[in-house]
């Protein structure tokens, strides 16, 4: 059975030490030993680089407090380890060209597996991010045994993407699923006898029948933040709140430069949040900013709905129902971003969904809209942003989980102030 990181371990991933004949990077846990010192800064230089795309080992002396020699030393490591490669040398300063260092595409791979209401997605990432193949299979709503089966047969077909000689190089599944699938029956329509199978239903062990690859789940909206964190406008904010608006509404929160999961790994549940507005149809987020709410009125007038999730990045021929889901979706979310910021001072409140993209900027403006004819007395007005990740953002989220817990340092370190730190000399 592999290794499981659950939605409540977001640290480390079962087995990461590794022999004295084959290097490997090494869990930072623990004192500070040697092995433990050379891991942790490891780590930090890799998480560097791949938040900058390129440094030099001047660079990252520079930024991490490490000395000109340390940084040269772990980089040619890493470098040895097939993890970083050379970028084209700097030239035209007094002394020897600067060779900036980069993440090497092919150090790493992971997938990254998105099961939703109306879909799933499978994703083979690589190293810097790069989706090299991705797998899409829509469903009328999902059942425990099609889900496996699509993921076994995806892992078969993705792993003949990965360069010959490098499966090792695999490293893990990252599963991003919404919490209590067998709820919300009514809003899915699907038979309450198949959707209560997902109840008492091991997915890590299901897993685990076919693959010896470690898994690490998580909810599907907190996997869809974290995308946004990385790959959109994450490190523009220290602290923001995130909504993603799927078949059902979800959410992220950022603190401190850092995808905030709670103590169940459910923190920005967004969904149940009360909301009161001008247009509401029930008395959550979830009854007012939903996309169930859109099939559901499509299909009251004979409209067929299957683009919703058939053509995620085209919804024409909707006419004015799309146009007052909009609307009210917006509403809503102006209710709810006031909320949220009377809670924690957020410094901006960041829209996404799986919809297109010119739906997320009708959405977004007329929120903006809403939240400034509010009363937000007492709290600083959030700025409200589109996000920048769209409809892939819960499986890309999904996928940069293996690579980030076995590769990577939590953010936090790489956004502190650049002032002087203790130099940790030991490698």
């Amino acid at each position: 059975m592999p290794a499981v990181i659950n939605r409540r371990d977001c640290s480390f991933i079962v087995g990461a030490f590794m022999d004295n004949n084959t290097r490997r990077i090494l869990e930072p846990g623990g004192g500070a030993s040697q092995i433990g010192m050379r891991a942790h800064n490891e780590r930090l230089v890799l998480s560097m680089i791949q938040r900058y795309k390129s440094l030099s080992k001047t660079q990252i002396a520079h930024r991490s407090g490490l000395s000109i020699q340390t940084a040269s030393v772990i980089m040619r490591n890493l470098e040895a380890d097939g993890l970083l490669e050379r970028g084209e040398p700097v030239r035209g300063r007094v002394g020897q060209p600067s060779v900036p260092m980069k993440l090497k595409a092919d150090g790493a791979f992971s997938i990254g597996l998105k099961i939703g209401r109306r879909s799933a997605d499978l994703v083979l990432m690589d190293f810097i991010g790069q989706v090299t193949r991705q797998l899409h299979q829509p469903y009328a709503y999902p059942v425990p045994d099609a889900i496996m089966d699509f993921l076994r047969t995806g892992l078969a077909e993705l792993n003949t993407h990965i360069p010959a000689g490098s499966q090792h190089r695999n490293i893990g599944i990252g599963i991003a699923e919404p919490f209590e699938l067998w709820n919300w029956l009514d809003a899915v329509g699907g038979p309450k006898d198949k959707m209560q199978a997902w109840k008492d239903f091991d997915l890590a062990k299901a897993i685990g029948q076919f693959t010896d690859l470690p898994v690490y789940i998580e909810n599907d909206a907190t996997a869809a933040c974290r995308a946004e964190h990385i790959f959109g406008r994450g490190p523009e904010f220290a602290d923001y709140a995130y909504f993603f608006v799927g078949s059902f509404i979800g959410g992220g929160i950022v603190l401190n430069h850092s995808v905030h999961t709670g103590r169940t790994g459910n923190a920005g549940a967004f969904g149940t949040l009360p909301v009161s507005c001008a247009k509401q149809s029930g008395r959550q987020l979830i009854d007012n900013a939903s996309i169930f709410l859109l099939e559901h009125v499509l299909t009251r007038h004979d409209i067929d709905p299957s683009p919703l999730w058939l053509q995620p990045d085209n919804w024409q021929g909707f006419g004015k129902y799309l146009d007052e889901w909009i609307d009210t979706t917006a509403n809503a979310l102006a209710s709810a971003s006031i909320a949220v910021c009377s809670v924690i001072d957020f410094e901006a409140v960041i829209i996404d969904g799986g919809f297109p993209a010119d739906v997320r900027t009708k959405i977004v403006a007329q929120t903006r809209k809403y939240v400034d004819a509010m009363d937000s007395t007492g709290i600083e007005t959030p700025t409200i942003l589109q996000g920048m990740v769209g409809n892939n953002a819960r499986v890309l989220g999904a996928a940069s989980r293996p690579l980030f817990s076995r590769y990577l340092l939590d953010r936090t370190v790489l956004f502190r102030d650049n002032a002087p730190q203790r130099k940790a000399e030991t490698l």
